[in-house]
């Protein structure tokens, strides 16, 4: 079975900012989401922010051999 790497939804009052980031990618606005939000004036407190770990699907062709008409 592939490996599936773990993506990530950055939610904002149920609202999604950030959709499908990698790791890497999610550390880094994560902790920029949460920083700005505590140090700017914005509608949003850091409680407003969430986020949700995700498994793309994997696309199939079909068992091998297997015609498509």
């Amino acid at each position: 079975m592939p490996h599936r790497e773990k993506m990530y939804h950055i939610y904002a009052k149920d609202r999604c900012i950030f959709h499908s980031l990698k790791e890497d990618e999610f550390q880094r606005t994560w902790n920029q989401l949460n920083s700005m939000v505590g140090l700017m004036k914005t509608d949003y407190i850091v409680e407003d922010l969430t986020y949700e770990e995700v498994f793309p699907l994997m696309e199939s062709n079909g068992p091998a051999g297997d015609s498509s008409f």
